[in-house]
């Protein structure tokens, strides 16, 4: 069991973190209600997908202007945008021989070698958050002081858009059937957002 915690680079984060919401917003909800989330987030222009961590602030205020202009579709648009953001990771972040590999190994050697390679990048998705991998099998997940949801009070979990990251990458390397569940949430008054991975 690993129980190190990886700070990440304070008060930013991976740029797909807008970047990947932004279409979803504009098929579904219109370029009206795309343009007045942005602007209520304070994103003036879309980041530079080559040009590194942008500032998390603007990237947390559009998550959280789509819950709170949006709520009933808001999980779903959050969750989609983590599916794309997953894909992006798979095109252009992990060798495809890295890929390969996982692939042809079983499981339970794949997904915990996987599970410590998100470790190693949380710096990408959890900005100045902490992340903490608990287990590797079974395979749990935590976030400290997640700025995606800080400040926010909510009964259910909010973490939609990183459940949908870690499950598209587990079920594409590590076999179709895993699936993530945010199973508490720093909304809920708990001290971290905590992901279980899981089986079909």
């Amino acid at each position: 069991m690993a129980t190190a915690v990886t700070l990440a680079a304070e008060g930013r984060i991976g740029p797909n973190a807008v970047l990947q919401l932004v279409p979803v917003l504009r098929n579904e909800a219109g370029e009206a209600v795309t343009a007045k989330l942005l602007a209520r987030a304070g994103v003036v222009e879309l980041p530079d997908p080559d040009a590194g961590l942008m500032e998390e602030a603007p990237a947390a205020r559009l998550h959280q202007a789509l819950r709170a202009e949006l709520p009933d579709v808001a999980p779903g648009l959050a969750r989609a945008a983590g599916l794309a953001t997953g894909d992006y990771i798979l095109a252009h972040r992990i060798p495809k021989r890295a890929q390969t590999l996982l692939r042809l190994m079983p499981a339970r050697v794949s997904a915990p070698i996987l599970a410590r390679a998100v470790a190693q990048h949380a710096w990408t998705f959890c900005g100045s958050g902490a992340f903490r991998l608990v287990s590797t099998w079974p395979m749990v997940f935590e976030i400290a002081d997640n700025p995606v949801v800080r400040g926010e009070r909510s009964d259910t979990p909010l973490c939609h858009w990183h459940a949908a990251v870690f499950e598209r990458l587990f079920a594409e390397l590590c076999g179709r059937d895993w699936r993530c569940t945010e199973v508490a949430c720093c909304a809920q008054g708990n001290s971290a957002c905590r992901f279980e991975m899981h089986r079909k």
